[in-house]
C-alpha cells in the first residue's frame, strides 16, 4: 500500500503529554437496576500509553466492546473513572471510531463521506480535496473518490471507514471488530493494511477482536478479559517487528507461535475451558483486579 505524505502523521506527544492516552481506574460497569443489575465489567484498571496498539480479546460477553464504549464516551462507568487525554471521554471528541459495519452514507461518494468528516473537523473547504486524496491513498483506495459507496466492496467500505476515522486528526483510534464480517482473504489484507497505517501514523489504537491470530498480528500489546464480569486475565506485550517485516515471514516466527499459544490458552481459560491446574491467571503488565 503506498505511503501518504508525512502531513497525515499524528503529532508526536510533547513532554507535557507523557501521561497515558487512556487511563481506566477501578472501573466497574453494570446494566439494569437493583436485583436485575448485571455487572458486565470490572473491577478493571489499565493505562494505554501514546503510540500503543492495544488489542482486547476474550470470550463473547466478557466486556470487550463495553470497555471500548466507555473509552469512546458512549457510556459512563457505573464505578471508577475513565480518562482520555486527561479528560472524561465524550463521543466524537477525543477518538476516531470504526465499527463492525462501515456506517457510511451509501448514496454519497467515497470522497464525500471522508469530506464530511474533514468538514466537521474544521478543515477548510479548499483543503479537503487534497486531504481526501491523501487519506484514500493511505488506505489503498486512491482511485475510488468518485464512486458511490454501494459501488465498492465490503472490504473497500471498511477501508473508507478507517480513512474517515483518521480524517479528523484524532490521536486515538477505536476499532470494534471491524473485520469480523469479511471473508478470510479480505480480512487478512486489511489486517496488513491497518498494521502499516498504524506504524506510519503512530496513532494510539484500541482494537476489539475474538481472533487470537488477529491480536498477535496487529497488536503491540494484548489484554485477555475473563468471562463476565470482565477483568484482566492476561496482559502481555507483543514485541514483534512493526515495520519492514513480510506478513508471511512474521506469522512464521517462533515468537509469533509462542504468543498465539499463550494468548490462546488464556482465552480458553477465560471461557471456562481447559483450566490450568498449576497456576492462576496472571498479568504481565497493568492491573486488572
Amino acid at each position: 500500500m503506498p505511503s501518504a505524505p508525512d502531513t497525515e502523521k499524528a503529532p508526536a506527544p510533547a513532554a507535557h503529554e507523557a501521561a497515558p492516552v487512556v487511563s481506566v481506574t477501578g472501573v466497574r460497569h453494570s446494566y439494569g437496576r437493583g436485583a436485575e443489575a448485571v455487572t458486565a465489567l470490572g473491577p478493571l484498571s489499565l493505562e494505554i500509553p501514546a503510540g500503543e496498539f492495544l488489542v482486547l480479546v476474550g470470550p463473547s460477553g466478557c466486556g470487550k466492546s463495553t470497555l471500548l464504549r466507555l473509552i469512546a464516551g458512549f457510556e459512563h462507568a457505573t464505578e471508577g473513572a475513565v480518562e482520555v487525554f486527561g479528560e472524561r471521554p465524550e463521543p466524537g471528541e477525543q477518538a476516531g471510531i470504526v465499527f463492525q459495519q462501515p456506517r457510511l452514507f451509501p448514496w454519497r461518494t467515497v470522497g464525500d463521506n471522508i469530506g464530511l468528516a474533514l468538514k466537521y473537523a474544521g478543515v477548510p473547504r479548499a483543503e479537503r480535496g487534497e486531504r481526501v486524496g491523501e487519506l484514500l491513498e493511505r488506505v489503498g483506495l486512491a482511485d475510488t473518490a468518485g464512486r458511490r459507496v454501494w459501488q465498492i466492496s465490503g472490504g473497500q467500505q471498511q477501508r473508507v471507514a478507517i480513512a474517515r476515522a483518521l480524517a479528523g486528526g484524532k490521536r486515538l483510534l477505536l476499532l470494534d471488530e471491524p473485520f469480523a464480517a469479511l471473508d478470510a482473504l479480505t480480512r487478512e489484507r486489511l489486517q496488513e493494511d491497518l498494521r502499516t497505517v498504524s506504524a506510519e501514523t503512530g496513532t494510539t489504537s484500541v482494537f476489539v477482536t475474538h481472533s487470537v491470530d488477529e491480536a498477535v498480528f496487529l497488536g503491540t500489546r494484548a489484554i485477555v478479559l475473563t468471562n463476565r464480569p470482565g477483568t484482566v486475565a492476561l496482559d502481555i506485550p507483543i514485541g514483534l517487528p512493526r515495520t519492514g517485516a513480510d506478513p508471511g515471514e512474521l506469522r512464521g516466527l517462533p515468537a509469533y507461535a509462542a504468543l498465539r499459544a499463550e494468548i490462546g490458552t488464556a482465552v480458553r481459560e477465560a471461557a471456562g475451558r481447559h483450566p490450568r491446574t498449576s497456576r492462576h491467571f496472571r498479568t504481565t503488565r497493568g492491573e486488572g483486579s
